[in-house]
Parts: structure tokens; C-alpha cells; sequence
């Protein structure tokens, strides 16, 4: 546990202590399994704390250090590590995916830009149609890109808004490209390890597993040989998906873009970079109707307020930033209010529910 002094940073305890409640209460009547929730302003650790159980049924209590898997957080470290390369003179964003990738190239997709792979306006879908075949096959991601390439759009690039991992695929295989590293390894040189984030992982940490909270998987999921808890899927790697992480560790990133891209000495991001991922750009594209527009307003990878979404709450400011995933995760940012919030839990249903959202409230309200 760590806990500063919220009044000396404009925190009101008692206002932030019910978002801690309101974790244990959630956990105490099985609504989620478990959950870690860390709040930081100004920079400072206010407070980090685990409840709940590692694993349905399991004796072993959640922590603050407890290891979730983070589904589509995973996207924005993705996003990330082609900014970086963007901001080394390597990557542009109006460059063609095809000028990186030449066999991608084909049935339109030779019109997607990285800018669209970013900005969920590629028409690519969000999985792949074989998605499932390939995972019950225990196919490498290797595999997952040569089928990439052979997709068919579902719009032309840049007139419609929908939600894609399949875009964030290709943008890992760019680094790939471009970097000569695996992005798993990307990740870890460039990212990870400058941040100090080292609890954090794209695929598990084999010495760390002990530590994972276990996804609440469905029951017709359970012990399939392919599934989040699986080995197979833990050790993939999935760039769209597949990292683990604790609160505090992603915390650490969050900050970095409240920072304008640093965070103690490590310059990951110029500001220019960040300012440009927080800028929303969807609301300007002239193709998309603006019926689509509503409730999805994209910047580069990052999710912006305000946003009909079920993640991050109704109470951040028009310049907050944020991304979920599909195991139980929202993290938030917000500038005005100099906030972060990074909320892991094991249940896919905390978004629908309303547990992310509601959480994600009583810790914005706690800043005076």
C-alpha cells in the first residue's frame, strides 16, 4: 500500500476514501473478483490499493502490487512505440502501412495510412474473422499479421469510425519493421525500463506469474487451452492485449504524459508528440458522418472526453484522456485537474455494469 497525504495535493480523503469502498464493497458482495486502484496528483502517489481474491475461489488475497492482464490498455504502448519512432524521424503518420509492410498493400488497404491505424478510421474489423481458429491452433503472431494482410476493408480508410485491434496489430508489425526488435522487446527497452515499470510485461514475466489476478473468465471458457488464463495466450504477447501490468507501474506511464512525455529523466515522448496524441482528430474528418462522430472522439490511440462510453466516467474534463480493456480496466488522465487513475479489476463486466464508471466518478470527485 501506498498512501501520500491527499490534502496536501487538493485531495479530499473522505471523498476518495468511498471510491476505496466502494472497491471492497464490490468485492465483499462478488460483483468483482478483484481490483487495484491508483490515484496520483500532481505527480505525487496518493494511494494504491488491491481487493478481492488473485483467482475465483482462491485463498490468495488481491494486493497493490497484484499483476492484472490489461486487455486494450495494451494498445496505447503500441501506439506509443510508433511515436516514438515518429519522433526519431522514421515513421510519418501520412505514410501508406503498405510503404512499411508492401504486402499489406492490397484489395484498398494499400489507402490506409498510419494515421488511420491510430485513429480507428481504417476500415479494417476490430479481430480477425479466424481469430479463434488461430488461437485454438496456438498460432504465433507471426501468423496473426500474414492473415492481417489479406483482409478486406469494411469501409474506405477515413469515412467511418470503428473500433480495431487488428489496426494495432499493424502498427506493432511497423515497428517491428522499422526497429529491428520484436515489439515485445521494444516495449520492454524503451518503455518499461526507462519508466521503471518493472512489474510490467507484453506477455507474462514468468517470474512475476505468481503475482496475476486471474481474469474471471466464462464458464465456457474455462480451462480452454487458449483463453486469457490460458498459457498460451499469456506467454502471446498480443500487441492489441496481451500485457500485464500492476496500477502503480502504469501509473508511472500515465504520468509521463501528464509530464509532456518525461518522467524522472527519461524522455520517452517529445510534448510535441503527446500533444498531437491528445489532440482530438476524429471530430475533424470530413467523411464521417457526424452521427458516428458522437460518443466516439479519437485522438492518436487515446480515447477523449467527453465520451458515451461506460469506462471512465462522466465527471473528467473535455481534455482528459483515457482507454479500457475487455478484462475490467479503464486508465485516465486528466490535465485540468492533474489526476491520474488507473483502475485494474479480473471482471469483463465491470464496464457494462457501470462499476468502472461509477468508480471512476468518486475518485474525480475527490479533487478540490
Amino acid at each position: 500500500m501506498i498512501d501520500g497525504s491527499p490534502e496536501d495535493v487538493g485531495i479530499d480523503s473522505e471523498r476518495l476514501n468511498r471510491a476505496f469502498e466502494y472497491l471492497a464493497e464490490k468485492t465483499k458482495d462478488g460483483s468483482l473478483p478483484a481490483a487495484s486502484l491508483a490515484v496520483s496528483r500532481h505527480g505525487i502517489p496518493i494511494a494504491m490499493r488491491g481487493y478481492g481474491r488473485r483467482a475465483p475461489g482462491s485463498a490468495e488475497p488481491a494486493s497493490a502490487d497484484s499483476i492484472y492482464l490489461v486487455a486494450s490498455v495494451t494498445k496505447m504502448f503500441t501506439v506509443t512505440s510508433v511515436m516514438m519512432l515518429l519522433d526519431r524521424g522514421k515513421v510519418l503518420l501520412d505514410d501508406p502501412v503498405a510503404h512499411y509492410i508492401p504486402e499489406f498493400g492490397n484489395r484498398g488497404k494499400e489507402e490506409i495510412k498510419v494515421f488511420h491505424l491510430m485513429t480507428h478510421t481504417s476500415g479494417l474489423p476490430d479481430m480477425l474473422p479466424n481469430n479463434l481458429e488461430l488461437r485454438k491452433a496456438h498460432a504465433p503472431l507471426s501468423e496473426f499479421y500474414r492473415h492481417m494482410h489479406d483482409l478486406e476493408l469494411d469501409f474506405p480508410p477515413g469515412t467511418n469510425i470503428q473500433y480495431q485491434s487488428c489496426g494495432t496489430n499493424m502498427l506493432a508489425e511497423i515497428v517491428e519493421r522499422v526497429s529491428g526488435l520484436s515489439i515485445r522487446e521494444f516495449m520492454r527497452q524503451e518503455i518499461f525500463e526507462p519508466l521503471g515499470m518493472a512489474d510490467t510485461s507484453l506477455g507474462v514475466n514468468p517470474t512475476l506469474e505468481k503475482r496475476i489476478a486471474a481474469v474471471n473468465v466464462p464458464v465456457e471458457h474455462v480451462g480452454a487451452d487458449w483463453g486469457w488464463t490460458s498459457n498460451y495466450w499469456r506467454n502471446f504477447g498480443a500487441p492489441w492485449g496481451g500485457m500485464f501490468s500492476t496500477v502503480g507501474d502504469t501509473t508511472r506511464f500515465m504520468q509521463m504524459f501528464l509530464n509532456g512525455g518525461e518522467l524522472d529523466g527519461a524522455q520517452l515522448l517529445s510534448l510535441a508528440a503527446v500533444e498531437l496524441m491528445v489532440r482530438d482528430h476524429t471530430s475533424e474528418m470530413p467523411l464521417i458522418a457526424e452521427s458516428v462522430k458522437y460518443g466516439q472522439t479519437w485522438g492518436l490511440g487515446w480515447r477523449l472526453h467527453p465520451a458515451n462510453w461506460g469506462y471512465s466516467g462522466d465527471l473528467l474534463s473535455p481534455s482528459a484522456f483515457a482507454h479500457g480493456g475487455a478484462t475490467g480496466t479503464v486508465v485516465w488522465a486528466d490535465p485540468v485537474l492533474d489526476l491520474v487513475c488507473v483502475l485494474y479489476t479480473t471482471e469483463p463486466s465491470a464496464a457494462s455494469k457501470g462499476i468502472l464508471s461509477r468508480c471512476s466518478n468518486l475518485v474525480a470527485a475527490s479533487a478540490l
